[in-house]
């Protein structure tokens, strides 16, 4: 009897950070590893989020393969980050792999990826794993079908269906899905962030007839905002320029080196001289250019508001340029967003935003996933990739579609559906994750401790409270010496600041008394007591930090 599971590490009810699991029988497949943005609240020096990986760690001489199903930071990002902790073979489309491989290069990681097409079979063990070409905001990606004995379990990755993009490494086959369809599905994942939109996304998601006009019109310069892995959204930027003869300048290095891929893999050709490829070559004088100014989450934010702040060392602004806000907000992005759009008014250049309602991000509306539905007709449903409220739409419109509520899944991370002989059997297992803060380039921690001590210091301030000790008779030499910042006006609180240093002493000295002094002990004791004291006369709760240092005095 076949036993497979589902689980997401990440992706169930929030924007990001996608990692599923398939397991058939002892065998673990991953799929996607990415990361998201903290919002605003999570700030305080976090740079993104990534899922907590214990499981796998626990579970390494398991796990087969990791399939990396397209080149967006919130699939794919984390892969590195793993990697450091396990040893996996790594599938990916060519575009995808390059991309990673730079990712790799960023990380010091040493890894081959092994290439897959959009439309390939592998078989990893006696396991057989099928890809399927989907069409989204960036080139080769595809969904993973798995094989088991009670049918395929399917992800669907993210998706549209559009008939007029003939783009081979964008473009979709209808006919592949009611191939698959005609297969015995036994599961379908499918994304959410899309599900509460009415109709189908195409031809809502394109910008052109949107941007058009002031291509047409505009005889200055023209910049762009736009989200680095949104390749389509750059083709469609690059066209434009070819038809009203502007040259291109992209900010950013990376995305050079992304369409250059491009052009190496034959996905896409571009006019030898339409893109200014040197920072020595671009000129802030110029014209009749287009300066795209790109990155991923909310970096192109800052970097534009830090051009609208005239800091930038490259780029000044002028009150004949256009600027062109083609970067929807996402989660995450509220603040910086809102910061640039103000600073950029504060600079009187004109200011075009493309409205998030009319151009529609590359995400599956309700038709789109009504026909995935209709095609593949899975035995169960299960809606992945979204907040709690697009994964019960996405389960509404398999309800309208005649699935009864005991054929549609929905799961938290860290939560198994268990099938055994092709049914579900159970969803009562669930393992409990954390997520994982990263500061920079490394692993902050994943209980959180050091965000809510920023937290604390941010709202509540510090308190620091340090005496000297003689190391062998616990004698005070020296203080207390009482430090406060963002907590009380010394100058107003003298009593507060002295009957802080007297519990730091008295702690010690009653301690020692009684034979039962502890260095750590004494600090854990003196910070509670200390605690208790700041709350009653300021009502606040700062971080407290005792320091005892003890000296050896000789003699």
């Amino acid at each position: 009897m076949q036993q497979v599971r589902i689980m997401a590490l990440g992706g169930l009810d929030e924007d990001g950070k996608n990692m599923y699991l398939v397991e058939i029988d002892n065998d673990i497949f991953i799929v996607d590893a990415g990361l998201k943005y903290p919002s605003e609240s999570e700030q305080l020096g976090i740079e993104y989020i990534i899922p907590d990986f214990a499981y796998l760690i626990e579970n390494k001489k398991r796990i087969k393969a990791i399939f990396i199903t397209h080149g967006h930071d919130d699939v794919m990002a984390a892969l590195p980050h793993l990697l450091k902790d396990v040893d996996i073979a790594v599938y990916a489309s060519a575009l995808t792999a390059k991309i990673l491989e730079n990712e790799f290069k960023k990380h010091k990681i040493k890894k081959f990826v092994n290439i897959v097409k959009r439309t390939d079979t592998v078989k990893i063990g006696k396991h057989i794993i099928h890809t399927f070409p989907v069409m989204q905001s960036i080139a080769d990606g595809f969904g993973v079908s798995f094989e088991t004995e009670h049918g395929q379990i399917i992800y669907t990755s993210e998706y549209i269906v559009d008939y007029d993009f003939l783009n081979d490494a964008f473009a979709m086959d209808i006919n592949t899905f009611s191939e698959m369809g005609k297969n015995n599905v036994l599961c379908l994942m499918s994304e959410s962030v899309g599900a509460q939109r009415e109709g189908y996304t195409a031809p809502r998601h394109r910008i052109t007839s949107k941007i058009e006009p002031y291509f047409e019109t505009c005889e200055n310069r023209i910049i762009m905002t736009l989200y680095k892995q949104n390749l389509f959204r750059i083709i469609e930027v690059i066209e434009l320029a070819k038809r009203y003869h502007k040259r291109v300048f992209f900010y950013d290095d990376d995305h050079v080196k992304l369409l250059d891929n491009v052009e190496k893999l034959g996905y896409y050709s571009i006019p030898k001289d339409l893109i200014i490829r040197k920072i020595s070559d671009f000129d802030n004088a110029m014209e009749d250019v287009v300066v795209v100014v790109s990155g991923s989450g909310n970096q192109v934010f800052k970097l534009m508001n830090r051009i609208a702040t005239r800091e930038d060392r490259l780029i000044e602004l002028r009150s004949s340029d256009t600027v062109i806000i083609s970067s929807p907000v996402v989660p995450g992005t509220e603040k910086e967003a809102s910061n640039m759009e103000n600073d950029l008014f504060k600079e009187g250049v004109n200011v075009i935003k493309i409205n998030a309602k009319e151009i529609l991000s590359m995400h599956a509306s309700i038709e789109d996933l009504k026909m995935m539905l209709f095609l593949l007709k899975p035995k169960y449903y299960l809606p992945v990739k979204g907040e709690y409220a697009y994964l019960v739409a996405n389960a509404n419109i398999a309800t309208s579609m005649g699935y009864r509520p005991d054929r549609i899944i929905i799961l938290d991370n860290g939560q198994f559906a268990t099938f055994e002989d092709g049914r579900l059997v159970s969803t009562r297992d669930q393992i409990k994750l954390v997520d994982t803060l990263i500061d920079g380039n490394d692993r902050l921690d994943v209980q959180g401790m050091v965000l809510k001590d920023r937290e604390t210091l941010s709202t509540e301030g510090v308190i620091i409270c340090g005496v000297f000790l003689n190391f062998k008779t616990k004698e005070v030499i020296g203080g207390p010496d009482v430090q406060s910042r963002g907590v009380i006006y010394l100058k107003d609180a003298d009593y507060i600041i002295n009957e802080i240093g007297n519990i730091l002493i008295s702690t010690i000295n009653d301690a020692v008394k009684e034979k039962r002094y502890d260095n750590m002990q004494i600090r854990m004791e003196a910070k509670e007591k200390i605690t208790r004291y700041v709350l009653k006369e300021t009502g606040k709760r700062p971080m407290i930090l005792p320091a005892i240092v003890e000296i050896n005095i000789e003699g």
